[in-house]
This record gives structure tokens, sequence and C-alpha cells, in this order.
């Protein structure tokens, strides 16, 4: 049956049916929510390649030997606001889950164009994949967000991406630090005379997505410390090198930084295998979005998403429930049509690493970008008049859908605002402040 498919998806590529608006990352469904939609903003892009100095190479430690060291290498993918005399381009060999095969993405970002420096700099958003990922996974967060006055960059994790996976441990050690790091980065870029991005990004007014381990990334750099059981798991971090990151440690403060503002964790994985507790949840204190499908049979849903939305209790924190969705709700860009053919290396579909059995990819992206709009423009742009997109009704279908031939709501109305009638249908949002 695989070959069969894999015939019919070919021929279908030779014929002309597959094509540019096959593997779009920009796309806008009819029903879209308001704050879906892109900015003001033209789009550029530009990749550019990031040293970690002297960081342990976890996938050479030994136990009893003193800790090895290498030069980290990191690749991040960056969108800002252009002068937009250029519309659209395309992403070139990016590879997909199979980590061999490689394709092109078409979006509204135009390679290397123009950036357009306001006077006031841009908040930054830092966006973390999962594993295995690569910076190509969010990009229609990176797209949507630059366009609407933001410096969005999107990190390869080394040793953690589709074509350079390797050991599970360096992700659970430098998922946390690569995303410190990366800041410090922008942080030097931006006072940087020589670089594109000089005086474009005000990194006191910070925001980070992490994905599945983007996301346990994010939970730490929130100020999640993990537990001490979590640190000596023998397929795990190797000789206590996940200690840094262990609930009440020196090491674990350190990492906490006042640049981050507000946190976005999509189906955060970690929850599920024990990694944090009440004590490690009690030093959440960032603000925080959680994310999540309530049939997630990876990071889990209610012993693992939502157990982390309800554990971190110091947190001013909301969690968007897409109901029936798995781990892929939200944050997988629609998948290409070259992963819905079978590969050699992998005993499922490529497909399957992108899609939802039961949401469609595009309308959890729409749905997503919406509420990081809001979410984002309230912390990072001080934009409270956001509130009122996030402060509604819990469960989408309780709101009564009310208003008058010309649009405008009646004294009734308590549907989701900014959603039309019945596009909100499946989706729950929860609000807690913390205490």
């Amino acid at each position: 049956m695989k070959k069969i498919i894999g015939i019919v998806i070919a021929g279908m590529m030779m014929s002309g049916v597959a094509n540019a608006v096959d593997n779009r990352v920009d796309g806008q469904r009819p029903d879209a929510p308001v704050l879906a939609k892109p900015g003001d903003f033209g789009i550029g892009v530009r990749t550019i390649k990031l040293v970690h100095k002297d960081q342990v190479d976890i996938l050479k430690v030994e136990a009893g030997k003193p800790l090895p060291k290498y030069d980290r290498p990191l690749t991040v993918e960056v969108w800002y606001p252009a002068d937009g005399d250029e519309n659209g381009g395309t992403y070139e060999n990016v590879f997909l889950r199979d980590g061999k095969t490689q394709v092109s993405l078409y979006g509204l970002a135009a390679r290397d164009d123009q950036p357009f420096k306001s006077a006031e700099p841009y908040p930054l958003v830092i966006i973390s994949h999962g594993y295995p990922g690569n910076r190509f996974l969010m990009s229609h967060f990176g797209e949507n967000l630059a366009s609407k006055g933001y410096i969005a960059v999107s990190i390869d994790h080394t040793e953690s991406t589709y074509d350079n996976k390797a050991a599970f441990g360096s992700t659970l050690v430098n998922r946390a630090l690569d995303q410190k790091f990366v800041l410090d980065e922008m942080t030097r870029l931006n006072n940087d005379k020589n670089s594109f991005l000089n005086g474009m990004i005000d990194t006191s007014k910070t925001g980070l997505i992490g994905y599945s381990m983007g996301g346990y990334g994010a939970v730490i750099t929130a100020g999640g410390g993990v537990t001490k059981a979590s640190t000596e798991y023998p397929w795990g971090a190797p000789a206590g090198t996940l200690e840094v990151m262990m609930a009440g440690t020196d090491s674990h403060k350190a990492l906490l930084d006042d640049r981050f503002k507000a946190i976005v964790a999509i189906g955060p994985w970690g929850m599920n295998a024990g990694f944090w507790n009440a004590e490690g949840l009690a030093g959440v204190r960032k603000p925080m979005m959680f994310i999540g499908g309530s049939e997630d049979e990876t990071s889990l849903y209610e012993n693992g998403v939502k157990a982390l939305y309800d554990g971190s209790v110091n947190s001013d924190r909301y969690l968007l429930t897409f109901m029936s969705a798995g781990h892929n709700a939200a944050a997988p860009i629609p998948a290409p049509i070259e992963s819905w053919a079978p590969v050699d290396n992998l005993d499922f579909f490529p497909f399957e690493h992108y899609a939802d059995p039961v949401w469609d990819t595009l309308r959890m992206n729409n749905i997503a970008q919406h509420f990081v709009t809001a979410y984002f423009n309230q912390h990072l742009k001080g934009d409270d008049d956001m509130k009122s997109y996030l402060d509604i009704v819990e469960v989408a279908e309780d709101g009564v859908f009310a208003v008058e031939k010309d649009g405008s709501e009646k004294p009734e109305h308590t549907y989701w605002k900014g959603f039309q009638k019945g596009s909100a249908k499946g989706l729950k949002l929860e609000h807690s402040a913390a205490k």
C-alpha cells in the first residue's frame, strides 16, 4: 500500500498538481480569526550562523572523566520587518522528518530584503522546535510576527534536527541553554554596527515560543527547575550534566533572565516523564500561555500539558486546548506535499509528523497566530486592548453569537472575540492568576 501511495504522490508532483501552493507557510483560511492575518510590515528573512563556545559535549561524556567541551554551532533563521520592496520568497533545501528528503517551502518573506528601521526597536520572539525538528517547522509564526513588528528568531538546535539527530541527553541539557544563548547573541547583534540588526531589537522585551522539547526548554527558561530524579535517568543526560537545571540550584537560578517577559509552550514535554514536581513548578514566575491537544499521546494532556498549567501556581497563565487534537496541535507547518509519500528509513509517513488526525493544520496555525499575537502584543508591546481577546468565555461553544445585520454585537453576544460564527468550535481557553 505504501508503494502504491508513493507512486500516486510522485505522479501528482510530475504532473504539476503539486506546486508552490502545496508548501506554503503563510496560509490564511477564510474563517481565520482576525488577529491571525499578517500585519502591515513587509517581511525579510536571513540565515545566521552562531557559535556557542566552550559547551559540554554531551555526546562524548564518559562517567568519571572530565567533561569534554566543544564549540556548539547553531544556525538561526531571522524574520524581521522589511521595506517591502519585494514580496514573497522560497526557503530552499529544507529537510523533512526523514532527515534525507529536501524540499522547498514558500511564504511572504523576501530573502535578504532591506530591514525597515523604525524609530523604536522591535520586541524579540525566539522560536524553539521539538526533537527532532528544524528552524522552519514553525515558520508560520516567524513570518506572521515579523509582519506585525517583531524580530522572530528560530533555532536549529544542534543534535536535535532531522538531519542531525543524536542522543536525547543533548536535547535535555542544551535546549534551555540554546534559548538563553540566542537571546544573548541577539543583544550582541543589536549593538553591532556592522550587523543588519543593529539598533532594531529591544531584547528587554523578549518572548519565547517552544514546541514539545522546545516547550520543555521553555518551562525551564520560565523558572521551572527539574527534579533530582530526572537528572539520574539512565536514558537521559549522562553523568549528572542535567543538574545545572535542577530546582533550587544556583546554576538554574543563573539561567533565569529578566529579558524574557512572556512565554508560549506548545505541547511541552517532560511532566509526563517526571521532570517537574510542585517544588520545581513553583519556580515558574513568567507569564505563560500553554497550548495543547486534549489527546496528546507524546507529552500527554491531563498528566502532561494541563498538569504543567495547573502546577505553575506562581505564574499568570493561560491554557488553550484543541479538543480531540494530538501532539501536533498548532505548532507544525502544514505537511509539505513531499511528506505524503513513504520513505525507506521511517515506519510511518513523514506526513504524520506534521498533521493531526482530526484538526486541519492550517486552521490550528491561524488560531495559534491569533492568540500568540494577542498575548505578545499585550506583554511585549503593552497593548492592554489585547486582553479583550483573551478574557473570553472558557468553552467556546458556550458562547452566544448574536450580532445585528450591520455586524455590531448585541448585548447578549459572548462568542470569542475575533472569531466568525461557529469557527471557535472545539476550543477551550482557561486562565489562572498567579497566587
